[in-house]
């Protein structure tokens, strides 16, 4: 019995690894994956809770982020919710955990993983200078754009 649970342990872990794309799929530069797990659990878990659920208010990232990602406006929005554009965080420590983000929990919201452009440091200290201060009339705007085109 013991063998049979530990054969059937071993083929869970290798079909989720299996399903779960990585940051090479994605053709993005090197993730520290600690780091960034780190960031993410320190930073956004919080709100948006350890598997990217989201709580109450807060919207869920798993299997929702990647449709933020199908606009330019949309793309922007996620750098400057206040939550990512006040962050502690340097802007390439948050490319790097929004980039951990979209792999982690996309899933089948993003069109395709070569249709994904990481976000780089440079890219969000402009948008980090304007942070929102109105979100959720703003995000249902940039929802409606993003998934009807």
């Amino acid at each position: 019995m013991k063998n049979v649970l530990s054969i059937s342990l071993f083929s869970l872990v290798v079909l989720l690894s299996a399903a779960q794309l990585s940051a090479e799929d994605y053709g993005l530069p090197e993730i520290n994956e600690a780091r960034a797990t780190y960031n993410y659990q320190m930073f956004c878990q919080g709100c948006h809770t350890p598997d990217g659920s989201g709580s109450g208010e807060v919207p869920a990232l798993k299997d929702h982020i990647g449709v933020f990602l199908n606009t330019q406006q949309g793309r922007e929005f996620l750098v400057r919710v206040p939550g990512a554009a006040t962050s502690v965080l340097s802007d390439e420590k948050l490319a790097e955990v929004l980039n951990w983000i979209v792999v982690e929990f996309a899933g089948s919201s993003l069109s395709s993983p070569s249709a994904f452009k990481p976000y780089t440091a440079e890219e969000l200290g402009p948008l980090r200078a304007k942070p929102l201060t109105e979100i959720v009339n703003y995000r249902r705007e940039v929802l409606s754009r993003a998934t009807n085109g």
